[in-house]
């Protein structure tokens, strides 16, 4: 065991490992030590002001799920928007869980939403699950506000991976879109242009919003398929 993972081990709280192990699947028990999400940010943040960090970074792929986390805290960290996206570049390939992927979100691509969309459209063309997730998480995050455009929501649409994961993802985005943007999200769900168990789960999640009125679920519970939805691949 390195010294970064005793330092892990350190920080371990047991229960909140079983807690996670429930929320995970995908990643074996035998990877996941344990940390509460708030402990290991406070880690990352004094490690990332050390020479290891560097080291750290480049020696791919981690061993456990916090090694992951730790590695997403710290691309967090890095103040230049070329070197974010060349990190991520590198790190995404190894995301191997929703949790990682979804805790990963760089303050620094606020500032720079016009040079991001490139990076965005080459991730939402992944064929690895948690690149193209994590495409739709950062489209979710940052263009459904003031720099919406319509053509966002046909891009996420389009990406077609069969998996449960970016499945879930995009049906979390639109959701969001239907409060955010419900006049140009609305026709998706009119006209069936996305699968029928995303169609029913965006439904679903934005009836279970506080932001949509009662009277807007009304419409869209209307708008639920009663066809067999074909639940995509837990991968």
């Amino acid at each position: 065991m390195n010294n970064i993972q005793k330092q892990l081990f350190a920080l371990q709280d047991i229960k909140y490992k079983t807690f996670q192990e429930k929320l995970m699947p995908t990643v074996s028990s035998e990877t996941i030590i344990g940390i509460r999400t708030p402990v290991l940010r406070r880690f990352a943040r004094e490690f990332a002001k050390t020479e290891e960090a560097s080291a750290f970074m480049e020696n791919l792929p981690h061993t456990y799920y916090e090694e992951n986390n730790l590695h997403a805290f710290l691309i967090e960290t890095i103040g230049d928007f070329e070197k974010t996206v060349e990190a991520l570049d590198l790190f995404l390939p190894y995301v191997d869980n929703w949790a990682t992927c979804d805790t990963m979100s760089p303050k620094i691509f606020a500032k720079h939403k016009k040079n991001l969309l490139p990076f965005i459209e080459k991730w939402l063309s992944s064929n690895h699950v948690y690149t193209a997730r994590f495409g739709l998480v950062m489209l979710m995050k940052h263009y459904l506000d003031d720099d919406f455009s319509p053509i966002y929501l046909e891009k996420a649409a389009a990406v077609s991976l069969d998996s449960y994961y970016t499945e879930m993802a995009k049906a979390w985005l639109f959701a969001e879109a239907l409060i955010k943007q419900y006049d140009a999200t609305l026709p998706y769900l009119k006209e069936t242009r996305l699968s029928a168990w995303v169609h029913n789960k965006t439904i679903s999640k934005a009836c279970d919003s506080f932001r949509i009125s009662p009277e807007t679920k009304e419409v869209l519970r209307t708008l639920r398929l009663k066809k067999i939805e074909i639940k995509p691949k837990c991968d």
